[in-house]
């Protein structure tokens, strides 16, 4: 599906992960952020332990087997 360390920034992505439960990773920059399920993911934003993460401000990064 997804290769470790992957970015992920189509809908698409979002939603297999979601769907799959795959963790992603967050990054703000080159700073981790947090690590978690994707809960929600709209057009401006992805929900990640119960926080909404801007898919403009942070990357998000596929961690399968996590």
């Amino acid at each position: 599906m997804y290769l470790n360390g992957q970015m992920i920034f189509h809908d698409r992505h979002f939603a297999d992960h979601m769907v799959s439960e795959v963790p992603v990773q967050i990054y703000f920059g080159r700073q981790h952020s947090d690590i978690g399920f994707i809960e929600y993911y709209g057009k401006e934003f992805v929900k990640v332990n119960n926080i909404f993460y801007s898919r403009r401000q942070f990357t998000f990064v596929s961690r399968p087997g996590y």
